[in-house]
């Protein structure tokens, strides 16, 4: 497809947007994926427990959630290249108050508020989207894999160096390096389609709030939403708190950092294979087996002798079952309900999954500061993930009647 079939400049080919859109998820969410190290040091530092800045990163995430269904409409009325740009500078504030700050006060409103607003209105889901618009059909679950594995090649980056940053530097000058590196998503953002064009779908006259009427009316849209929630509450305690959970075991700090970034490199392969099974199997089953295969890993690791391999090989498993659900739950969203609406109705399903990341995040700290171990909230995230493979399994994934009548 070439860009005048878009309405693009030459220029601003789709090969060049989809390396820029990848670009824009490594970079924003490489960045977010290592706030979990900073945890130990700045408590350290201001004497603070592991609740208060657990609720800076609860509340991040909680705000990450609210803010993407705004940018996420307003990107899909006004163009990613302007919410994304006014995204990254938010981030970059944010993360600099982080670094600046002696109070709890100014953590919860830079490291939670402003952060996690920069973060939704940089969020690696407005990209997806603009990728999405600028494939077929046949293509957009393989694309939205790529933009998701992307994602997590930030995480296999940022880890270590965020790592190597603060014993180099200390972890106030790592988080000011952190705030400049959000600022090069700005340029990025701007090489990404700021039109409403998508291809391999004819154009239809659908308003917004029809188009929210239309996928709350839908059974499977509030399952897809409901399930979500499950993904949050795990990925995000782990995040956080598994650095420290790590360290608590007698273990070296690098071993809490490395198996981030193991996370994130077996997520590569996790995302990308993700989206390709969804361009030949069903969504919703891949979605079911991705979380049985979740609760199975982080119970045999519960079980299992705490030794670094232990958590190496938990990581691996856990990385290539990380952010596989991204493609295949944003997959189903584009097939249902089409493209147009695509970043909005994704950034709603996305709420839930911040919900559930800031219960995830906050709760795994209060637990912590009450009982002295995170097993309360491993064997949470185990029950969650049984369930969330059983609410996935009635969903209709067939695309409405309007797309059949007009595709056919």
């Amino acid at each position: 497809m070439s860009p005048q079939n878009l309405n693009l400049p030459q220029w601003r080919t789709p090969l060049l947007i989809i390396i820029a859109g990848c670009l824009v998820a490594m970079i924003g969410f490489g960045i977010r994926s290592v706030f979990g190290l900073f945890l130990e040091p700045m408590t350290l530092t201001h004497g603070w427990s592991r609740e208060t800045f657990a609720l800076a990163m609860a509340i991040q995430n909680l705000l990450w959630g609210i803010g993407v269904p705004v940018a996420g409409a307003m990107a899909d009325r006004y163009g990613p290249p302007k919410v994304l740009s006014f995204g990254a500078l938010l981030y970059g504030i944010g993360v600099w108050g982080m670094a600046t700050t002696d109070s709890s006060l100014g953590l919860h409103l830079f490291g939670g508020v402003l952060t996690g607003l920069g973060i939704a209105f940089s969020a690696f889901s407005i990209a997806l989207a603009a990728m999405a618009k600028v494939v077929g059909p046949e293509r957009r679950t393989l694309v939205l894999g790529l933009g998701t594995a992307a994602g997590s090649l930030g995480q296999v980056v940022f880890s270590p160096l965020g790592q190597q940053f603060i014993a180099a530097f200390g972890w106030q000058s790592a988080l000011l390096i952190l705030a400049a590196s959000a600022l090069i998503i700005i340029p990025l953002a701007f090489v990404l389609p700021g039109s409403h064009t998508h291809i391999g779908e004819p154009s239809y006259d659908q308003s917004l709030v029809e188009a929210l009427r239309e996928a709350a009316g839908h059974r499977g849209f509030i399952l897809l939403t409901t399930g979500f929630f499950v993904c949050g509450f795990q990925v995000a305690f782990i995040t956080v708190h598994f650095p420290s959970y790590v360290k608590d075991l007698g273990l070296a700090p690098e071993v809490g950092a490395y198996a981030l970034s193991i996370i994130g490199l077996f997520n590569i392969a996790g995302s990308f294979l993700s989206g390709a099974a969804g361009t030949r199997w069903s969504k919703k089953g891949g979605l079911a087996f991705i979380y049985v295969s979740r609760a199975a890993v982080i119970t045999a690791m519960l079980l299992a002798p705490k030794t670094a391999l232990t958590i190496y090989l938990f990581a691996a498993a856990m990385g290539i079952l990380w952010l596989s659900t991204v493609p295949l739950t944003s997959g189903i969203v584009a097939q249902v309900f089409g493209v147009r609406y695509m970043a909005t109705l994704f950034g709603i399903v996305f709420f839930s999954h911040q919900l559930g990341s800031f219960l995830g995040v906050w709760l795994g700290g209060r637990l912590y500061d009450t009982t002295g171990t995170y097993n309360a909230i491993w064997w949470a995230g185990v029950v969650l993930g049984l369930l969330a493979a059983i609410i996935h399994l009635p969903i209709n994934e067939r695309p409405l009647a309007r797309l059949a009548a007009e595709t056919g």
